[in-house]
């Protein structure tokens, strides 16, 4: 029986929708509530930084135990995590709930992330890697399409706790697909490494590989400067849209859609056509940092609309780039590791543009925040380049000098 790829990328697609939702709602419900960007950004901390501190102990896990069980895993607690955050905010109240429930599925969605992506090599291993990639992220974003247009939709006609047991249910459809796909697929799993040591002795494997490849060195800096870039646009597009530019929810949930309508397209034509990984990874870095500098600096809505689709649309060829070229360099007994901690290092920079965003946006000085970090990606880009080149000139030179006798 062939592997049934559309029942494990509806679970995909379900998980993505769901998380896509809450991710929505915490930025706008907040800035609602408390008419302060600052807080936006701080939101905004609190909810994506703990997923990216588990990363290393989610790899961990996904050399250890089946990643087929942590996926199920992170779908079904998510769901049960929405349920406990509308029920305490119905004991307690408070607009924290709404945080830390977000807090809680960024975590479980950390380790659904990392067991899907040591899934994906042994599920597709007789495919192309770059085409599996293009439909695992075509099914992720038409999730992203759907979510802000289906989050809108219920915000218009319920409150947030009723879009928050909607997502719930999503999260437990996302479960069901992944145990029709297990029960209709014929993969074989790599057997899980046994356990020795303590569990610091993977991660020190994982930062050693971090620290003595170059490639997979520069591969973290790169990504790390471009997450900068889409965590201070993630944290600030709320306020930027309905609060700097004035425009309504609807405004900004077909922002949000627009963007995530972008990104399928270039994923169709990634997916279609054979561009080089280099020409990828050089294009999409350009695009993020170019729309950063014109999302900042716009006057108007529909100049700062030009700057988001840019950093939107080109986010995941960025990623398809920095996923392909990492999966030939990461050992693959090492691969779920070292994966954890890479995508840590990656990320981390997303909370900490939430961070900046909270202590240096007040008074109006958003856009200013915007433009700074764009340029920083764009300086560390150029720094990348210049040291490539200059270990390649070095590399020639050794390779073109004779022998001495």
């Amino acid at each position: 029986m062939r592997t049934n790829q559309s029942a494990f990328f509806a679970s995909l697609f379900l998980s993505r929708l769901a998380d896509q939702i809450l991710l929505f709602l915490v930025p706008l419900v907040v800035y609602q509530t408390t008419h302060e960007t600052s807080w936006s950004g701080i939101a905004f901390f609190i909810e994506a930084l703990p997923r990216y501190l588990v990363f290393p102990f989610c790899g961990i896990l996904c050399d250890r135990i089946s990643p087929v069980r942590i996926l199920r895993v992170s779908q079904l607690y998510r769901g049960f995590a929405c349920i406990a955050g509308v029920l305490g905010y119905a004991v307690f109240a408070g607009i924290g709930w709404l945080v830390v429930l977000s807090a809680c599925c960024g975590v479980l969605t950390s380790q659904g992330l990392v067991a899907r992506e040591v899934l994906l090599p042994q599920v597709f291993k007789h495919q192309k890697f770059e085409r599996v990639l293009s439909h695992s992220q075509l099914a992720d974003q038409i999730g992203v399409v759907a979510g802000p247009v289906l989050a809108a939709l219920m915000l218009g006609c319920w409150r947030w706790e009723f879009v928050v047991v909607a997502t719930a249910i999503l999260f437990f459809a996302a479960d069901w697909a992944t145990v029709l796909w297990q029960r209709t697929s014929d993969f074989e799993l790599l057997a899980p490494e046994v356990a020795r040591g303590p569990w610091s002795a993977p991660i020190k494997v994982a930062l050693d590989h971090v620290a003595r490849l170059p490639k997979l060195k520069k591969l973290v800096a790169l990504a790390a400067a471009e997450n900068l870039v889409i965590g201070v646009t993630l944290a600030t597009s709320a306020a930027m849209v309905t609060g700097v530019h004035h425009q309504s929810d609807a405004f900004y949930a077909l922002l949000q859609t627009a963007g995530a309508i972008a990104t399928v397209v270039i994923l169709l034509v990634i997916a279609r056509t054979a561009i080089p990984r280099r020409v990828l990874g050089l294009l999409s870095f350009v695009a993020i940092c170019a729309g950063g500098i014109v999302a900042g600096v716009s006057p108007s809505a529909w100049g700062y609309a030009i700057g988001f689709l840019l950093i939107a649309g080109f986010d995941k060829m960025f990623s398809i780039y920095i996923r392909t070229v990492r999966q030939t360099i990461i050992p693959p007994r090492d691969y779920g590791k070292t994966l954890g901690v890479v995508i840590m290092l990656n990320n981390l920079t997303q909370p900490l543009a939430g961070l900046l965003v909270g202590l240096f946006s007040g008074h109006n000085r958003v856009g200013l925040v915007i433009v700074s970090i764009s340029l920083m990606m764009g300086g560390s880009g150029v720094l990348a380049l210049a040291i490539e080149a200059r270990r390649r000139h070095a590399n020639k030179r050794l390779s073109t000098t004779p022998p001495k006798a």
